[in-house]
């Protein structure tokens, strides 16, 4: 299964004050630990994410999909909230919104 993660236009401008790989670690980071509580594999392939603020949109695939997908990615941009918030220095509300790719 392949996710589409769109930023909204405040989670736009979080992500401008990171470079790619820094996007990619944290969003890593952060897949990992809810893996722990989510029966899920989640890999975010740098292949298909080369220009994540550029594009607006990070991409993850999924499988072995044993859980609530939906619920899995709103905790995610959640948490996700807590590193950009930080740099941005604001208020920050949704980050991003799923779109789910059979």
């Amino acid at each position: 299964m392949r996710i589409n993660m769109k930023f909204t236009s405040k989670g736009k401008a979080a992500i401008e004050n990171f470079n790619n790989e820094e996007l990619l670690e944290i969003f890593a980071r952060y897949i990992k630990t809810l893996t722990k509580k989510y029966d899920i594999e989640v890999d975010v392939p740098l292949e298909v994410n080369q220009n994540i603020v550029g594009d607006g949109t990070i991409i993850a695939l999924a499988q072995n999909v044993k859980c609530d997908v939906d619920t899995f990615f709103k905790e995610l941009g959640r948490d996700i909230k807590v590193p950009l918030k930080k740099r941005l220095g604001g208020k920050l509300e949704n980050v991003f919104k799923t779109e789910f790719i059979e």
